[in-house]
């Protein structure tokens, strides 16, 4: 196997790229274990089930994204140019990966919680925990727009981020199924919209 430093971060990286490019249940152990060049035995030293190793590769993917997502939602920026900037970060992001794969991936959590919701309970309170934190980045700028006069004032930004998640990720989902990148030309000007402009300025 690779070095005991590095064999744990191999597994991680490796689960969460075949998951993200086929799915959960038809990734297996094997699968991953040769794909991050580790031995069997040593997955079990590291892991209990592939249940476990999703979860921790959430949680490593999951760590990697927030830097990226603290710098383009930082109050500094002013807020609508935070969600703008979030749509093309995703959009630029779903192009690189699809050169890399071949095809249009989606989003890697939202695909992931679909598939397990109803059976792999553990993982899917993961996939809750991180949707729910995502939320959170798109409820202060959404706030702040509004405290700022830029969209109407709102009684629940809360509503209105959980809204713009959701038709995000429905589009980066129809982008996955149509392996269509061009579903996601719409998503800064729907994004607008929806918390509260009627185009982008």
């Amino acid at each position: 196997m690779g070095r005991t430093s590095d064999a744990k971060e191999k597994l991680m990286e490796a689960a969460w790229e075949l998951i993200w490019a086929g799915s959960y249940g038809g990734t297996s152990v094997d699968q991953i274990c040769e794909r991050a060049g580790v031995r069997k035995g040593s997955f079990y030293h590291f892991f209990a089930s592939k249940a476990e190793l999703a979860m921790a590769g959430l949680g490593d993917a999951w760590r990697k994204h927030l830097a990226e997502l603290d710098h383009i939602f930082s109050p500094l920026h002013p807020p609508l140019e935070r969600l703008r900037k979030f749509c093309e970060y995703l959009v630029a992001d779903q192009r690189e990966i699809a050169a890399k794969h071949g095809r249009v991936l989606g989003c890697p959590v939202h695909s992931l919680g679909a598939e397990v919701s109803t059976w792999e309970d553990a993982l899917q309170a993961k996939i809750i925990e991180a949707i729910a934190q995502h939320q959170r980045y798109y409820e202060s700028a959404i706030r702040d727009a509004s405290q700022e006069g830029l969209v109407p004032p709102l009684p629940d930004p809360a509503v209105r981020a959980r809204i713009v998640s959701a038709y995000c990720e429905g589009l980066l989902m129809h982008a996955r199924i149509r392996n269509d990148l061009s579903v996601l030309d719409e998503m800064a000007e729907g994004v607008l919209m929806i918390a509260g402009m009627s185009a982008p300025a």
